[in-house]
């Protein structure tokens, strides 16, 4: 065996170890904490694996692979809902996917360079070291021009309803609107 395969090997024994001890651990643990209340102890049990699977990975093909899935996803999500013409329930196929696309995706499902850059300020669980911020928004990119071409493939017609994924804005004047006025499009409104 070369060396550099042993260290290979050693490494992921260790990693290995390392996320078979915080998988069986947080399931002890959440089962003592939470006796009886199902939904919580999955909740604490999944949460503690994911901040281990963040704290253990670092840098890999499995990472990107889940981030490129995370938003090829996500974008397949938003096209399906505005094509169907439910716009209305692009909030809760949205939240629905990226809360599912937390417990599938090695990468916990960043899918946007925006939280990208979010969690690259933060020092808290979250929080991703800055010089992995290249490789998350070039797999998200690469994630992006896989669902485009998705989208283009399952929804030949989806050019006559590609403008309404984008919320659009009425004009507020120059001015804007007053202080104490919800801005045009609602309060979390993006454009």
């Amino acid at each position: 065996m070369t060396t550099g395969l042993a260290r290979k090997a050693l490494g992921e024994l260790i990693g290995t170890a390392m996320l078979v001890a915080a998988v069986v651990g947080s399931g002890i643990a959440a089962q003592r904490l939470s006796p009886g209340d199902v939904g919580l102890l999955l909740f604490e049990h999944a949460a503690d694996t994911a901040a281990a699977l963040m704290a253990i990975i670092r840098s890999s093909g499995g990472l990107w692979l889940g981030e490129t899935v995370a938003t090829f996803g996500l974008l397949l999500v938003v096209f399906a809902v505005v094509r169907s013409g439910r716009t209305s329930a692009a909030p809760f196929a949205v939240g629905a996917y990226i809360g599912g696309a937390y417990f599938f995706t090695s990468s916990t499902s960043f899918a946007n360079p925006a939280v990208t850059a979010a969690r690259m300020i933060t020092d808290t669980f979250a929080g991703i070291a800055p010089g992995s911020m290249p490789a998350f928004v070039a797999v998200q990119l690469l994630g992006a021009g896989v669902a485009v071409v998705a989208v283009r493939t399952l929804y030949p017609t989806i050019a006559g309803v590609a403008a309404d994924v984008v919320v659009p804005h009425a004009s507020a004047g120059p001015a804007g609107p007053a202080p104490d006025e919800e801005p045009p499009g609602g309060a979390y409104a993006s454009g």
